[in-house]
């Protein structure tokens, strides 16, 4: 496995595993899976309701809790310095852990400011190892990082091979957070597990065209989280350490960008409508 140093020296595998979608029953089953063939970083969220199955798996493993990174996510409707805090405590019990490597803001949407004060406080109490926002788009990771008094260690938001982030990216970079992918091979959209470019780079390297689109994000300095429900796709997601990209390979990759979501905009009315309406069910 390979990592990142996150802006508070704190080191993040750059490839985990995504469980989102996973209903509650099955979590623990694909979260075990996952870890036997040698995840060390889960992400969920409190949304997903299955952060117990994912607590539960990590401490049937066996393995040493510091051997793992685990990532939840501060839903919208536990916005707010007193509901994230209380929020923070009871994804804490889910968990089963004393605290969580990586705590986000799940939407850019409510109180999120005093969402944030709440994870500034988890923080320095030890209750996260890194603090961080998920779907911030440009202006709005912009206008916390002016504020707030601990800087986000990580940005998860949108990311594959048809919607790059090239702007978005370079904002973080400037602001030192760590640039992450959620939805890595874009969940099968565009047909990306048949576009020829990446076939073909994919046979030159003897590798499959998710592996490809995987590596792509990896040597662009962005953590993936790739999610499946099939262990030997797990095996292969994995598999991404022992081959590199050429920068011709990396430019023609370049050219699928549209530079537009696959799924939704935060920018249009309506999904903001929808997202906020979800938070307050």
């Amino acid at each position: 496995m390979e990592y990142v140093k996150l802006n508070n020296d704190v080191e993040m595998p750059v490839l985990g595993y995504g469980v989102y979608q996973v209903t509650p029953a099955e979590s623990e089953r694909f979260v075990s899976e996952a870890i036997q063939v040698g995840y060390r970083s889960i992400d969920t969220a409190q949304a997903y309701g299955n952060e117990n199955g994912v607590g539960t798996a990590v401490r049937k493993s066996g393995i040493p809790r510091n051997q793992f990174f685990l990532t939840t996510k501060i839903w919208i409707s536990n916005a707010g310095y007193e509901k994230a805090r209380a929020s923070i405590v009871e994804s804490l019990r889910q968990l089963q852990t004393d605290y969580i490597d990586l705590l986000l803001i799940h939407q850019p949407f409510n109180d999120y400011y005093g969402t944030y004060r709440a994870m500034e406080e988890a923080y320095r109490k030890g209750k996260a190892r890194a603090i961080g926002v998920s779907n911030f788009y440009p202006d709005r990771l912009v206008d916390l990082c002016q504020f707030v008094e601990i800087p986000p260690a990580v940005n998860q938001v949108e990311t594959h091979v048809f919607q790059q982030q090239v702007k978005a990216h370079e904002i973080m970079l400037k602001y030192g957070v760590q640039h992450e992918s959620w939805g890595p091979l874009a969940e099968g959209r565009n047909n990306i597990f048949s576009n020829e470019i990446l076939a073909s780079i994919g046979e030159k390297h003897g590798k499959s065209v998710a592996q490809v689109a995987l590596r792509f994000l990896i040597q662009k300095g962005i953590v993936v989280i790739p999610k499946t429900t099939h262990r030997e796709r797990m095996v292969q997601n994995l598999d991404v350490f022992n081959f590199r990209l050429t920068d011709g390979e990396l430019a023609q990759i370049a050219t699928l960008d549209r530079a537009e979501s696959a799924f939704f905009s935060h920018y249009n009315p309506e999904t903001v409508e929808f997202i906020t309406g979800l938070g307050r069910k």
